[in-house]
């Protein structure tokens, strides 16, 4: 059986695993490793149910919980939903931030004016949101200036880092829909990228990873923390962008 994830723990209840970037958490058309969910139930067996607590765009790496009875998960995502889960991101944006930290409270919606029915914007009669951005350091490659960045969301928007980032003039690299260029994202899902598209996307998925889930639950404190994955790593590092990185991914 191919690897399926990395497993950060497991147990009778919970499973916590580091999701892979580029992988969808619910069923496509695709085969059994298509999914993540697909794949939970193929490392848990047909007699053991799986119930996503939690859950990740596409392209986002990261902490994703999973729980094995409906009363886990019911309690589990209770504590989401009442904010009573730390959550931390990292992220790598272009451009230099020009402070050490950051908070953004711009409102979130619907954009009615994207070519892309999934697309929400900064908008006055959004939803409260709230985003902090703590600056772990800045670098310069031959592609541009970049800042990698410690996120902590404060609220639970859709998109919410990638728009607060884009609202800030700070987009995520990589990223294919708020990146400026709506035509990347359309290009990408008809799997028609050119080399000069993937050029100006650099990187092959867009650059941010769940590395922190943070809570209390039947009596004690949980903490799971997950590395980014090697084309994240090698980027900030410097390391050159390998043609394997765009052929895994886009």
């Amino acid at each position: 059986m191919a690897d399926l994830f990395p497993i950060l723990h497991e147990d009778a209840d919970l499973l916590a695993i580091n999701k892979p970037a580029g992988l969808v958490c619910h069923p496509t058309k695709g085969d059994v490793y298509s999914s993540l969910i697909s794949r939970v139930r193929l490392h848990l067996g047909e007699a053991v149910s799986a119930h996503l607590v939690n859950r990740l765009d596409r392209e986002t790496s990261g902490v994703i919980l999973i729980a094995k009875s409906p009363e886990a998960d019911a309690a589990l995502k209770k504590l989401f939903a009442q904010r009573k889960v730390e959550k931390e991101y990292l992220g790598i944006a272009h451009g230099h931030f020009a402070t050490d930290s950051a908070t953004c409270e711009a409102p979130l919606g619907k954009d009615e004016q994207a070519i892309i029915a999934i697309k929400d914007c900064v908008r006055p009669d959004g939803a409260v949101s709230k985003t902090g951005f703590t600056v772990e350091q800045r670098f310069t490659r031959a592609e541009g200036n970049f800042t990698v960045l410690r996120v902590r969301p404060h609220s639970g928007r859709k998109h919410q880092i990638r728009i607060h980032l884009q609202h800030l003039g700070h987009p995520l690299v990589g990223d294919k829909l708020y990146g400026g260029d709506e035509r990347l994202y359309l290009d990408f899902v008809l799997r028609q990228l050119t080399a000069e598209q993937r050029a100006r996307l650099i990187l092959p998925c867009q650059a941010l990873h769940a590395a922190l889930l943070r809570f209390t639950w039947r009596g004690r404190d949980w903490e799971f923390r997950a590395d980014p994955e090697p084309w994240f790593t090698d980027f900030i590092a410097g390391n050159p962008c390998t043609p394997d990185w765009a052929e895994k991914y886009l």
